[in-house]
């Protein structure tokens, strides 16, 4: 596994909704920069801290990881979990769908 990666991605919902994997520290760093300024609060705070402290190797990957999953958890950034197979048997029910 390369350096900072997550030994399991965690899927945010960004923009207009869609779901993004954030599969490593620099990832969840990009996106806690890229926060805007008028919505950061302490959880904002100690994640960016902890990607920052992981990208120098002084703490582990995944306890950023934990930081970063408890951020968007709190501003309910978490995509739910949606089996692929449910998806496909609704679409194939849709008489819209073709």
């Amino acid at each position: 596994m390369k350096p900072g990666m997550f030994k399991e991605p965690i899927c945010i919902l960004v923009g207009l909704g869609f779901p993004a994997k954030v599969g490593s520290v620099m990832d969840a760093y990009r996106h806690l920069v890229e926060w805007p300024v008028s919505l950061r609060d302490t959880a904002h705070s100690i994640a960016l801290k902890a990607c920052v402290a992981a990208l120098r190797d002084e703490i582990e990957p995944e306890t950023a990881r934990g930081l970063f999953a408890a951020f968007a958890e709190r501003h309910d950034l978490l995509a739910p979990d949606i089996d692929p197979a449910a998806v496909s048997l609704r679409r194939d029910r849709d008489p819209h769908v073709r």
